[in-house]
């Protein structure tokens, strides 16, 4: 009954191929926070009979949840994990509701959309917004001079499973 957005995966099941014997020793028992890789080609918006999943010209992977009808395919497609079916109606649990973010229902499948309606408003993520140790970096890939990539030039980089051909747009800084 999960519903995940962010969650802590162990290294070694995040990354399968990053693991050889001289991985930091750290590393390898370490919990790592994982999302959406916003892939750059997404099994999810292929398999969506009702198109409820889809790119947009950005690349951030979007997921209409009133137009989900509850399939589950983009569950099966996605090799992340990234992906959690609701199988419980989430609106008693949510304290104050917002007219500019409408409530999910019951039946519906969620993922993380990079806050859309934050960026909409030239806010950044919540996870990014609230992270404290300005651990989480969020940036246009195709801008040469954002921080992202600024990041991808001076530090170490991975990706989670980047042989499917997915072509992951999640940077992971080691």
């Amino acid at each position: 009954e999960e519903v995940k957005w962010i969650w802590k995966e162990k290294f070694h099941h995040a990354f399968p191929n990053q693991e050889h014997e001289y991985l930091r020793h750290d590393l390898q028992h370490e919990e790592i926070l994982v999302f959406c890789n916003h892939c750059d080609n997404p099994p999810c918006t292929r398999v969506c009979p009702t198109q409820a999943t889809w790119k947009r010209p950005d690349g951030i992977v979007m997921m209409d949840w009133h137009r989900c009808i509850g399939c589950r395919y983009c569950v099966a497609a996605c090799p992340y994990g990234s992906r959690s079916f609701n199988w419980r109606d989430p609106r008693p649990f949510i304290d104050e509701t917002r007219p500019d973010f409408p409530t999910r229902t019951r039946g519906v499948v969620e993922k993380c959309t990079f806050c859309d309606e934050r960026l909409g408003q030239g806010r950044p993520p919540a996870c990014v917004e609230s992270c404290k140790s300005k651990c989480l970096i969020f940036g246009d890939l195709e801008d040469a001079d954002s921080a992202v990539r600024e990041a991808l030039r001076t530090r170490h980089a991975i990706r989670r499973k980047p042989g499917l051909g997915t072509q992951p747009e999640v940077y992971y800084l080691v």
